[in-house]
């Protein structure tokens, strides 16, 4: 097979790939050489990965022979570089703060990549510990977005989605405490689950995490289906965690969904315009959906009323104590304090936001985030799934938000106008997903985002399916 041939494989679904190596027509050796060969081809120009593991790709492959029945023998991916330790490869956070870090084990989820026969390749960027949803940290400059190289592939997954989009691997993990894995897949056309709370460990360096989970971002539903099954489950230890499925969440894929009950919502959470592509995207796919017998009711949701500001405030409160969190485990591992030349101005000023923060305010931000989400859970109770815009913007162009520049609350709000009804569902917790529905006359994707019922993640997965096979999805291709 030549070498234009195993790239083109590379757009094709991670779970078609693992079949051909298991028939053997396709060895996991040559799979490997061509997503690096890809790599070297366009990553100069996208910039996506942080370190490019070459000879531990290869010899992982090596080991992988026709035959093999694990789910995903011989297919690359790549590693967010954000809080995923992968064995023998520097965790940089997208800081200068952590320096060369190198792990010497596996996190739990990259554990279970490499038992599902993955080959991993290297890791992909992330903004400085993830803060924000453009990935431009100042340690390993922009990442650009494949559809346009101008643009952003959003955050803070970007470096995983702009892999993806280019070719490079056919499936990248992610993570997602704010919108960070359907953020960018919206930018970059792909499909992006982010799981329901505690449905995979963050361990063994993590505990509960109520905004974060770790997820994959893929260009099919059956890809993003597999990996959950894969991903999905308890680890010895693990204080709580979401119960199992009855079934692998793979079965859900293609099944008839129904009559769904859709509540549609146009009001952010913020006081955010909503670009004329982005809402067009969001009619477009109730129209489809009520072709497909569903129904779609538009209706007021249960934020942006009087007070929600202060949830924003509440939400402000746990994000800087993690912020600052990674800030002081930077300089733990680093063995050097931090300080302010060490980190971007966003970064440093959540720093010291987190450090002037009581015990008291953080327990009861906590608090009163679990009342909202209640009420937002009631609220959507009538309804099978909700709708809204995955972004409120286009994809922004590199530079348009700053996390050093000389106001950094200022840029930290701008981020929340261009991605406004993504993190509700982090702090509900609810599964979400992202669906590159269509595309805007400015040549980038145009997604819609659906949030499932608490451990809903198989009626999300079952709809998109449907959707996907209405509007071939798959079948776009960034030509850089």
């Amino acid at each position: 097979m030549s070498t234009r041939d195993l790239t083109d494989l590379l757009y094709r679904p991670a779970t078609e790939l693992a079949a051909l190596v298991r028939s053997g027509e396709v060895s996991a050796r040559e799979l490997a050489e061509a997503s690096l060969a890809r790599i070297d081809e366009v990553d100069d120009r996208v910039n996506a990965f942080t370190t490019v593991d070459a000879d531990g790709a290869l010899a992982a492959a090596d080991s992988i022979s026709s035959g093999d029945e694990r789910p995903f023998a011989g297919v690359p991916i790549a590693i967010k570089d954000l809080f995923a330790p992968v064995a023998g490869l520097v965790m940089s956070q997208g800081s200068e703060l952590f320096g060369d870090y190198t792990p010497d084990y596996d996190g739990y989820v990259v554990r279970r990549f490499r038992e599902a026969g993955f080959v991993i390749v290297g890791k992909t960027s992330s903004p400085e510990l993830g803060i924000i949803p453009v990935t431009e940290p100042r340690r390993f400059g922009p990442t650009r977005n494949p559809w346009n190289l101008d643009h952003t592939p959003g955050g803070s997954s970007g470096g995983s989605a702009a892999a993806v989009a280019a070719g490079m691997v056919p499936i990248a993990h992610g993570s997602d405490g704010g919108g960070s894995i359907r953020i960018p897949s919206a930018c970059c056309g792909l499909v992006g689950l982010k799981p329901s709370r505690g449905r995979i460990s963050r361990g063994p360096d993590l505990g509960d995490a109520f905004l974060s989970t770790d997820g994959v971002l893929a260009r099919t539903c059956e890809d993003s289906a597999r990996a959950l099954d894969v991903m999905a489950g308890y680890e010895l230890g693990d204080s709580t965690w979401a119960p199992p499925p009855a079934e692998p969440f793979a079965n859900a894929v293609g099944r008839d969904p129904g009559k769904l009950r859709i509540a549609l919502v146009m009001k952010p959470p913020i006081d955010a315009a909503i670009d004329p592509i982005c809402e067009r995207a969001v009619r477009d796919a109730a129209e489809l959906l009520a072709r497909l017998g569903h129904e779609v009711t538009e209706v007021d949701p249960p934020w942006g009323r009087e007070g929600d500001a202060h949830m924003l405030a509440l939400f402000t409160v746990l994000y800087a104590a993690n912020i600052g969190l990674g800030v002081a485990f930077g300089g733990m591992v680093s063995g050097s304090e931090p300080t302010p030349d060490r980190v971007e101005k966003l970064t440093w000023e959540m720093f010291q936001r987190g450090l002037g923060q009581s015990s008291i305010e953080y327990m009861a931000a906590m608090s009163q985030l679990q009342r909202y989400s209640r009420q937002v859970i009631e609220w959507g109770s009538e309804f099978d799934m909700v709708m809204t815009p995955a972004l409120a913007q286009r994809p922004l162009e590199v530079g348009d938000i700053k996390p050093d520049g000389d106001n950094p609350m200022a840029e930290f709000a701008r981020t929340g106008v261009f991605t406004p009804f993504t993190a509700v569902f982090n702090v509900t917790g609810q599964p979400a997903i992202s669906m590159p529905l269509f595309h805007g006359e400015d040549g980038l994707p145009a997604a819609v985002q659906f949030a499932g019922k608490p451990l809903g993640e198989a009626a999300l997965l079952t709809l998109a399916s449907q959707l996907e096979a209405e509007t071939g999805w798959a079948d776009r291709r960034a030509e850089l």
